[in-house]
C-alpha cells in the first residue's frame, strides 16, 4: 500500500493530511512569515465559505479556525488535500478549473492557488490591505473585485497584470458584493450603512443606493443569471422594547431575503423568512440553481437550509413584506421547505445539475452534499478536527445558536457579529430600562476588562451570561456549564489584525504624533483609556449621558479595534471619530487642558485607528 493511499485512508479517522510530491504536510507558506508550518490534525477547520470548480471536479473550503484551504474531489466525495493560507480566509472563487482565489482578511491579502492532480499549491499572494472580505470575479476581463471592509472601498484587481487597478470608495463596511453577468455593474452591500450600492464598473461611480430600513447583518450577495437582480440576505432590527409579544410579532429582530435591480433605481424587494413560533435566525449565504428554478439560503443560527421555488416568491417592495412569512409560502411545501442540517451552515453552492447543493458547515467541520429534490443530506465529507470538544468549542456552539432565544429569533452572534459589533444601536434591556438604545460593545478581551456593560454595573461575568440569554434573548436559563463554556469561548476571541499599521506592526509617522497627543496633558485621553486594553475599568460621568439612563456614568470602553466601529459613544450618535473628538466627546470638555488643533485632531485619529 502506497503512502499516499494510506494517508487518504487515515483521513476518515484522524482528519486531513497534506501530501505534496508524496511528502507529508510541511514547507507550506506560513500565515505570518516564510517559515514552515504543519497543520495539526486535532484543530477545528470551521469552513466559512465554499466554492465549486466550473467542471464540478472539485470543491474547496476556506477554513477560518485552521487558516487552511481544503480540497475535495467530488466524483467520490473524498478530501484529497489541505494547505495553509493567510489568516482568516473569508471568501473564495474559482477562476477556472485549476485556479482558485481566496481573500485572507486578517492577512490583508488576495491569494491564488493552483490545483493539479488532486493537489493544491500556492501560486501568488498579493497585498490588498484593509480587511479584504467578499470577492467577485469578471472571468472574461480577468478582474477581481474585493470588498475592503475596513477602508470603505472596493479594490479592483487586475489578475493578468497582477496589480490593483484602483480602489473605489463606496461606503461603510462593504463586506459582500456581486458582479452583474457581463461585468457592467457591481452590487455592494454596505453593512455599516444599511444600503446596497450599485456601482458602474467602467467609471467607478456609484450610480444609486437602495436603503434597507433598519437593516443590519447584511450577508452574501448573488446575481440572477439574466442580470436583472442582486439577491442578498439581511436582518431587520426595530427599536421596540424586547418582550415576548414584540419578539413574536417580528418587531425586534427579523430575517429577510431581498433583491435590488441592476438596471436602475427601484425600491428594494424582499420576503420575510420567519415562521411564527419557529423563526429563522442569522441567514448568511444563498445560491440560485443554474436552471433558475430554486433558491437556497443558509439559516446559520437555526442550523438549516431554506429551500424556495424562485419563480413565484412573493417579493414585495413598498409597504412590505410584512413581519412574518407570507402564508402562501408557509403552507406550500412545494414552494418552501426547511431542511435541518445541524451545526452552522455557511457557504452554499449549487451543482450543475440544479439538483445538488454543497454546504460548508462551520461547526461540524464538514461539507454536506444535499439532494435538493428529496431534501436530504446525501453525503457528509469530514474536513478533520478534534474528536472531543473543548469548553470553548461548546461555548462557540451556544454563541451561534439562535434556538437559545425565544422562538429562535436571534443568537449572541446576531448582535455581536463574530464576537465584534454591528451597525445599529440596540435596546438589550441590560440596564433594566426600555428604549435606551446603546451601541453593541465588541467582546474581544471581554474576560479581561472588568466591569461589564456600558454602565459597568455588571460585576459577574457568569451573571452577565445568564442575563443576556434570559433577558436580552428571552431564552431559557442556561446551565452553569453553559455559562462556563460561553466564557471559555469569549476568552478565545481576538481583535482582528489592525490594517492601519505598517507591515512590521509599527505606527505611521502621523500615528506616532497622535500617540503623543493621546498621552499628553492637552488631550489627556490616557487618564481613562489606559493599560493593555485602553480601559481603566472605572465609571466616569463625562457629560454624554441622557435623562433616561437608569445608571449614571459610563464604563470606559476599550479602544482596541475602534477603527472597526461605524457607531461611536453609547448612543451611536457619532458616525466617525472626527465628530467624537471635535464635538460630542471633545478632550477639552472631559479632562484635557485645551482645544486641539486640526493637525492634532488628524494625528490623534490616525493613532486611534491604529489601536
Amino acid at each position: 500500500m502506497t503512502r499516499q493511499i494510506l494517508a487518504l485512508l487515515l483521513i476518515g479517522f484522524l482528519g486531513p493530511l497534506h501530501a505534496q510530491n508524496n511528502e507529508p504536510l510541511a514547507n507550506q507558506l506560513s500565515i505570518s512569515d516564510e517559515s514552515t508550518r504543519e497543520i495539526p490534525l486535532d484543530v477545528d477547520r470551521s469552513p466559512y465559505d465554499l466554492a465549486v470548480s466550473p467542471d464540478e471536479l472539485y470543491a474547496a473550503t476556506a477554513n477560518q479556525i485552521s487558516n487552511t484551504i481544503s480540497l475535495i474531489r467530488l466524483s467520490d466525495h473524498q478530501l484529497v488535500d489541505e494547505i495553509s493560507c493567510g489568516a482568516q480566509p473569508t471568501d473564495l472563487e474559482f477562476l477556472d478549473n485549476q485556479r482558485l482565489l481566496v481573500t485572507a482578511k486578517w492577512q490583508g491579502e488576495l491569494q491564488q492557488f493552483e490545483i493539479r492532480d488532486d493537489r493544491i499549491s500556492l501560486q501568488h499572494r498579493w497585498k490588498i490591505g484593509e480587511h479584504p472580505h467578499g470577492l467577485a470575479v469578471d472571468h472574461q476581463r480577468q478582474m477581481a473585485f474585493i470588498g475592503l471592509a475596513a477602508a470603505d472601498q472596493v479594490a479592483q484587481f487586475d489578475l493578468k497584470h497582477q496589480q490593483i487597478r484602483r480602489k473605489i470608495t463606496v461606503g461603510k463596511w462593504p463586506k459582500y458584493l456581486t458582479l452583474q453577468p457581463g461585468g457592467e455593474r457591481l452590487a455592494v452591500g454596505l453593512g455599516g450603512e444599511s444600503k446596497i450600492a450599485i456601482v458602474d464598473v467602467a467609471s467607478g461611480e456609484t450610480l444609486y443606493t437602495e436603503p434597507l430600513a433598519n437593516g443590519t447583518n447584511l450577508g452574501q450577495m448573488r446575481s440572477s443569471e439574466d442580470g436583472k437582480y442582486a439577491y442578498f440576505t439581511w436582518m431587520v432590527y426595530r427599536t421596540n422594547p424586547i418582550n415576548v409579544g414584540n419578539i413574536r410579532r417580528g418587531w425586534v429582530l427579523a430575517s429577510r431575503i431581498g433583491r435590488v435591480r441592476f438596471d436602475g433605481p427601484a425600491y428594494r424587494e424582499a420576503i420575510s423568512l420567519d415562521v411564527p413560533g419557529k423563526a429563522v435566525s442569522d441567514p448568511h449565504d444563498l445560491s440560485i440553481s443554474p436552471d433558475q428554478s430554486t433558491l437556497i439560503a443558509t439559516g446559520s443560527g437555526t442550523h438549516e437550509l431554506l429551500i424556495y421555488r424562485l419563480a413565484d416568491l412573493p417579493f414585495v417592495a413598498q409597504g412590505g413584506p410584512g413581519d412574518l412569512i407570507d402564508r402562501s409560502l408557509q403552507y406550500s411545501p412545494e414552494r418552501f421547505r426547511r431542511l435541518p442540517v445541524g451545526g452552522r451552515p455557511m457557504g452554499i453552492h449549487f451543482g450543475k445539475d440544479s439538483k445538488t447543493a454543497y454546504v460548508a458547515n462551520y461547526l461540524l467541520n464538514c461539507v454536506q452534499v444535499i439532494d435538493v429534490a428529496s431534501g436530504t443530506i446525501a453525503h457528509t465529507i469530514s474536513l478533520g478536527g478534534p474528536q472531543n470538544k473543548t469548553d470553548a468549542r461548546r461555548g462557540m456552539e451556544i454563541f451561534y445558536d439562535g434556538t437559545r432565544s425565544l422562538d429562535q429569533w436571534y443568537s449572541c452572534h446576531t448582535c455581536h457579529q463574530d464576537g465584534g459589533t454591528n451597525a445599529r444601536p440596540m435596546d438589550t434591556m441590560n440596564d433594566g430600562t426600555e428604549m435606551t438604545l446603546k451601541t453593541v460593545l465588541p467582546l474581544y478581551h471581554v474576560t479581561r476588562t472588568f466591569p461589564w456593560t456600558w454602565h459597568g454595573w455588571q460585576t459577574s461575568l457568569m451573571d452577565s451570561m445568564e442575563k443576556s440569554v434570559t433577558s436580552t434573548m428571552q431564552g431559557d436559563k442556561p446551565s452553569e456549564q453553559d455559562k462556563r463554556d460561553l466564557i471559555a469561548f469569549l476568552a478565545t476571541l481576538k481583535a482582528p489584525v489592525n490594517p492601519f499599521r505598517n507591515a512590521d506592526g509599527s505606527l505611521s509617522q502621523e500615528a506616532e504624533r497622535g500617540k503623543v497627543v493621546f498621552h499628553g496633558r492637552k488631550a489627556a485621553c490616557i487618564d481613562c483609556h489606559n493599560g493593555a486594553y485602553f480601559s481603566d475599568g472605572k465609571i466616569h460621568d463625562v457629560g454624554t449621558g441622557t435623562e433616561s439612563d437608569f445608571y449614571k456614568g459610563y464604563n470606559t470602553p476599550s479602544l482596541l479595534g475602534v477603527h472597526e466601529k461605524v457607531r461611536m459613544l453609547h448612543t451611536g450618535r457619532a458616525r466617525d471619530l472626527h465628530r467624537v473628538i471635535t464635538d460630542l466627546h471633545r478632550p477639552e470638555d472631559v479632562n484635557g487642558e485645551g482645544e486641539l488643533s486640526e493637525q492634532e485632531v488628524s494625528d490623534l485619529i490616525a493613532y486611534l485607528r491604529s489601536l
